[in-house]
């Protein structure tokens, strides 16, 4: 038998590459670790099982939370970007705690479930948006506490 016969080769030592186009490995325990995006509530984020095949209810709070954790991070980043009467050792615990959940932010992306996906943007939108009004409503009070000093 030729090096490499019946195993893919083309003879020369190199691997011929998967003919398998779905994308999809199955984890042993019954649960599927996809590699491209998929659309279904049938997902995998952040925790094993969860939200799962517990029906559309849990995967809707799967996204809300993903939501909520998204626009968390990107508020927290007003409050590190305002420097103003805070101790460096108070924004480096911000900072911390908005990349840690920044970090799980990504890793619910890598679910690579569409849903999710959508979910983190507008979460991170949403965050950008009362990060935003945080501080013009700051730099409004700022203004004012200027033009009373004066007077």
């Amino acid at each position: 038998m030729a090096m490499g016969a019946g195993r893919g080769d083309d003879g020369m030592g190199m691997m011929m590459p998967p003919t398998d186009t779905n994308m999809e490995h199955d984890m042993g325990d019954g649960a599927v670790m996809h590699m491209t995006f998929f659309w279904g509530k049938h997902a995998q984020v952040l925790f094993a099982g969860w939200p799962g095949d517990r029906g559309l209810g849990m995967y809707f709070l799967s996204l809300v939370f993903v939501a909520a954790v998204a626009a968390v991070a990107e508020t927290l980043s007003a409050i590190s970007g305002s420097r103003r009467g805070v101790s460096g050792g108070a924004l480096a615990v911000v900072h911390g705690i908005q990349m840690g959940l920044a970090y799980m932010v990504m890793l619910a992306v890598m679910s690579f479930n569409g849903g999710v996906f959508i979910a983190a943007v507008v979460g991170h939108a949403l965050g950008f948006l009362l990060s935003r009004s945080f501080r013009s409503s700051a730099s409004d009070e700022e203004a004012n506490n200027r033009s009373t000093s004066k007077n």
